[in-house]
């Protein structure tokens, strides 16, 4: 029997540049041949790929031609707020369906493609909005200038879109600003509506209050007091006119009693005058001087003696106390001679004389009456006010707290009332100013122009990576084939790997008709490789020259 071959296993020798360089050209055909590959896929991928046009447009914020210290905007928002929330309408599904619609794009994708991954890939790849300037702040505020840029393989078709998006921007600001002023003014003026309906009730409720508790108001105890002190005044002043009058009209009427005594003592007949005049005086006198005490007791429970009608009252008593002092002293010399003037016929003139006077007096005396009654009256009168007065100040605790309520309800509805408007009537000058446009605009600073290069496909760095990329498929390949070639390839491998001294080698000795049909099957191979891949190049440039560059 035949004994099985031992095997052993020996590690690699390490490798030297002269050992690459010759797997190098071991490999070379599978190194240049994916490489070469590569460059051919390259070059017909960038030239099939289509062009891509991006039209820019540039647009900036301006701030409103009247300063907001003047005429306030009413919008919620600020400017850049705005432009996020109109980019997601501009961007909305309907309106690039609209957009993709009137400008035909994607014609010959749309009848094998969902609109909905048209719609998607619009939003995603082609339309970018970007801001200009400093960077976006950590609150998401855009700056002041923006970018809306669309992408399309079409230049002229890019531009016409980019135009339609700065349209529609533009537009959808205007409304947009419109709107949101008129509907904030609607709402203010609904709501000043509804503060002038509360304001007009509550002042009913205070209206309905105060004719109920009239004269009784809280805020009217001061004038209620004030009204009553002058009311006890007039009171005062009314009683002392009373008692004035009142001793006036008696010393009238003494003054009538007198006159009516003397004229009845001239008409009475002679020896009864006589008889008369001794003691008719003294008792006139006697009357007189008890009316004036009265009169004068009457007036010292409401004045000083040193008013002047005390005073003149007492000198005129003072005069009636030595008239009667008189009277007693000489009563009897002058009734002789008073008996013989009065026996004299009377004359008719003096009797005339008294009786005017009587009659005067009377008349004073209805005067005084009259006076007297016009007093009481007043008397009474202000005595009901003072009743109606005290009345008022006494039930005034009683509805202070609903008063109270009411007035500061009134107040509340009162202030809010001028708040809403004030800010109505700024409401309404916004409002204004955003129909005439004077406000916050979006200005077009550089309108979309005819892109005249594609930003995309790279083709050089396309075709550069395909060659890159050959060649490391070609690197990898030679690397796999090494690996697993374990034959000796050199004398530095036999001397490695066998432990043996080298005296000497013997070249490979090949029939030179099979080398030399190798090496032209080789290069015919190599040729038409060339040939094909170079004819592949060349006609994807001149189909991208002919038809996709077509201007």
């Amino acid at each position: 029997m035949q004994t099985p071959q031992e095997f052993t296993t020996a590690s690699r020798r390490p490798l030297d540049v002269e050992d690459y360089l010759d797997m190098a050209r071991r490999h070379k055909a599978w190194i240049l041949g994916p490489a070469f590959l590569g460059l051919v896929v390259a070059v017909v991928v960038a030239m099939l790929w289509p062009d891509t046009y991006v039209a820019r447009a540039v647009l900036r914020i301006t701030p409103p031609m009247v300063s907001e210290r003047l005429v306030p905007s009413n919008l919620s928002t600020e400017m850049s707020q705005r432009i996020y929330a109109m980019s997601q309408k501009v961007l909305s599904r309907t309106v690039l369906i609209s957009v993709i619609e009137k400008n035909n794009l994607f014609a010959n994708r749309r009848k094998s493609v969902p609109m909905e991954d048209l719609v998607e890939e619009m939003q995603q790849k082609r339309i970018k909005i970007d801001p200009i300037g400093p960077a976006e702040q950590s609150s998401g505020h855009m700056s002041s200038a923006f970018q809306i840029a669309f992408s399309y393989s079409d230049r002229y078709v890019a531009k016409k879109v980019a135009e339609d998006l700065v349209s529609r921007f533009t537009s959808e600001n205007l409304e947009d600003r419109r709107s949101q002023a008129i509907q904030t003014t609607d709402f203010l003026t609904s709501q000043l509506d509804a503060a002038r309906k509360d304001l007009e009730v509550i002042d009913g409720r205070l209206t309905t209050f105060r004719l109920k508790n009239a004269g009784r108001l809280p805020d009217q105890v001061n004038s209620n007091l004030q009204q009553l002190n002058a009311l006890l005044t007039q009171q005062t002043t009314v009683n002392s006119n009373i008692n004035r009058a009142t001793q006036e009209k008696l010393l009238l009427e003494t003054r009538l009693k007198t006159l009516q005594d003397q004229i009845n003592s001239l008409k009475a007949p002679p020896e009864e005058t006589v008889a008369a005049a001794r003691n008719e005086r003294l008792v006139a006198v006697e009357r007189e001087i008890q009316n004036s005490e009265t009169t004068l007791a009457a007036l010292r429970e409401h004045y000083r003696d040193i008013h002047p009608d005390i005073q003149k009252l007492q000198t005129h008593l003072s005069f009636l106390r030595k008239q009667r002092d008189n009277i007693l002293r000489t009563e009897g010399d002058r009734a002789p001679a008073t008996a013989a003037r009065h026996k004299a016929p009377t004359s008719n003139r003096e009797i005339k004389e008294y009786e005017a006077a009587a009659a005067q007096t009377k008349a004073m005396i209805t005067t005084k009456d009259l006076e007297l009654a016009e007093l009481v009256k007043d008397q009474k009168r202000i005595s009901t006010s003072i009743e109606t007065y005290q009345k008022r100040i006494d039930s005034s605790p009683l509805g202070e707290k609903e008063y109270t309520e009411v007035m500061r309800d009134r107040e509340l509805a009162s202030s809010k009332f001028e708040e809403l408007s004030r800010k109505q009537s700024s409401s309404k000058l916004a409002t204004d100013q955003e129909n005439r446009q004077l406000g916050e605009q979006l200005e077009v600073l550089d309108p979309p122009a005819l892109p005249m290069t594609p930003t995309e496909p790279k083709r050089l760095v396309i075709i550069g990576m395909g060659l890159a990329l050959g060649f490391l498929l070609g690197f990898c390949l030679a690397g796999v084939r090494e690996v697993k070639d374990t034959t000796l390839k050199n004398l530095k491998d036999v001397r490695a790997y066998t432990k043996m001294i080298v005296l000497g080698s013997v070249p490979l000795l090949e029939d030179d008709f099979v080398v030399r049909r190798r090496r032209r099957m080789a290069w015919l191979a190599w040729a038409t490789a060339v040939l094909i891949g170079v004819l592949v190049m060349t006609g994807s440039v001149f189909y991208y020259y002919t038809y996709v560059n077509k201007v």
